[in-house]
């Protein structure tokens, strides 16, 4: 950020001396980069020219412009503890796990709420249907390198889908119980709120432009140099701005991008299927097999726990070794090498999803189709997370614009699926629901395989992809 501030600085400087030194300064950046459109995402400024990165010896162009104190300054979130480092990570998980725990929960109170206020069970669907909300664990790239990122990104992902798994079985046990279905709703208000008094006084700022800019501020204060600022100070947000950034851009990469296309519309069924489980689960169980206890026809989600743990571990298996070995020997990681897991677990989904949906008649014991939930979970974690990864990976400097398209087309999705999943198991019976669902994720196994054959010349032909 300082290096492009400085470079947009010394050359408004020149250009108001009429000096033609701007063309020689250029002549040593790649020719794409010479005169192009600035973009805040990538943190150029207004009118600015990107500049060679600068190390942390050069001296700064502007001095009244605050940035670190070199690579080691104690404010910057990548030299935090590992300890303080964990420790926000996993308050990130509790936010993620409270607020999908409460688009579950309520999942076992649709047909009591229903037959009490006399509307239909699509009705009271929409308690789980609207709660699927963008959760984004941002702070994770603030805070982690690469490989650790991995890392803590397993566990983020893994809170995302254990707090939907932990909602209807415990809503399961309440709802029939003497607390009645109300308290679906007071535990996640309990919950939330502790969570979030123990953030408000603990968590700190860990995005690098904001502490660059209360630092700007507390240091102007303290030295009365009124002059002093950081970049955030000289590229106020505008209209326009927020219009082609979080708006136009999202969408334009969605249909210009096919890497972004396809692996939205994957990553988008995934999560489908996991909230349409929060139905299909109590309904095969349930009613058809007779366990007429809520909570008692919600433990076969723990099949599913079992194979989202068993993903996550894998993942930071492979993150903690052969990513790491890769990086250290290549001194580089290509966003491709993401993907051998995705296609293993590309494979599993289906035949998790073929072996609950054939072994769901209630003359089959209920062993082999609440094992089924292992690699249905192993599958559903492994593909999600890998597939958000490949796309931070090879989006880069406009990985914000690329999950923002692929949050809101997923999270339609995720609200979508619900809302037809009773009517589909009702009419299809469990075996041939489960089946559509299984032929489907069956077709979307070329997705992972075409990316990591001819990713490298898809990235190559792209718009928004830098080329480095």
């Amino acid at each position: 950020m300082a290096e492009h501030t400085a470079a947009s600085h010394s050359m408004d400087r020149k250009k108001e001396a009429n000096i033609p030194e701007l063309a020689r300064n250029n002549s040593s950046l790649p020719e794409s980069s010479r005169f192009h459109e600035p973009d805040l995402e990538k943190g150029e400024l207004p009118g600015s020219v990107p500049s060679p990165p600068l190390s942390y010896d050069e001296p700064k162009k502007n001095p009244d412009l605050v940035n670190w104190e070199g690579p080691h300054d104690p404010e910057n979130p990548r030299n935090f503890s590992r300890m303080r480092k964990w420790y926000i990570t996993m308050m990130l998980s509790f936010f993620t796990f409270c607020i999908t725990f409460s688009s579950s929960v309520f999942s076992q109170a649709t047909a009591v709420t229903a037959k009490i206020y006399g509307v239909s069970v699509e009705v009271t669907t929409l308690g789980t249907a609207l709660i699927v909300l963008v959760v984004v664990g941002g702070a994770l790239v603030d805070l982690w390198e690469p490989v650790d990122r991995g890392i803590a990104a397993a566990g983020f992902c893994a809170a995302t889908f254990l707090g939907p798994i932990a909602g209807p079985i415990i809503g399961g046990f309440i709802v029939p119980s003497h607390l009645g279905w109300r308290w679906t709703n007071w535990i996640t208000l309990i919950l939330d709120a502790a969570v979030g008094l123990v953030a408000l006084f603990s968590l700190p700022e860990t995005f690098a432009p904001v502490i660059l800019q209360n630092r700007a501020k507390r240091l102007r204060y303290e030295t009365k140099n009124w002059a002093l600022h950081s970049t955030l100070d000289e590229s106020p947000l505008t209209i326009n701005d927020i219009f082609h950034k979080y708006l136009s851009r999202p969408f334009e990469m969605l249909i210009l991008e096919p890497i972004l296309s396809l692996t939205t519309i994957y990553l988008s069924v995934v999560y489908g299927i996991l909230y349409l489980f929060f139905f299909a689960y109590p309904i095969s169980f349930g009613e058809v097999r007779g366990w007429e206890h809520p909570g008692v026809a919600a433990l076969p989600f723990i099949g599913l726990l079992i194979g989202i743990l068993l993903g996550c571990a894998v993942l930071i298996y492979i993150s903690k070794h052969q990513y790491a070995q890769k990086l250290k020997e290549t001194g580089n990681l290509v966003p491709e090498d993401r993907l051998p897991p995705m296609i293993f677990a590309a494979f599993t989904l289906p035949a998790g999803l073929f072996l609950f949906a054939w072994t769901s008649s209630p003359q089959i014991t209920w062993v082999p189709q609440v094992i089924a939930g292992v690699p249905i979970g192993f599958g559903l974690i492994i593909i999600f997370l890998q597939g958000i990864n490949y796309v931070v990976d090879v989006y880069l400097i406009y990985a914000n614009s690329a999950l923002a398209a692929n949050t809101f087309i997923r999270s339609l999705l995720g609200a979508a699926f619900p809302m037809f999943a009773s009517q589909m198991y009702h009419n299809l019976g469990v075996a041939w629901a489960s089946s559509v669902l299984a032929f489907i994720t069956l077709a979307m196994i070329p997705v992972p395989i075409l990316f990591y054959v001819y990713g490298a010349r898809i990235r190559a032909m792209s718009l928004f992809i830098p080329k480095v």
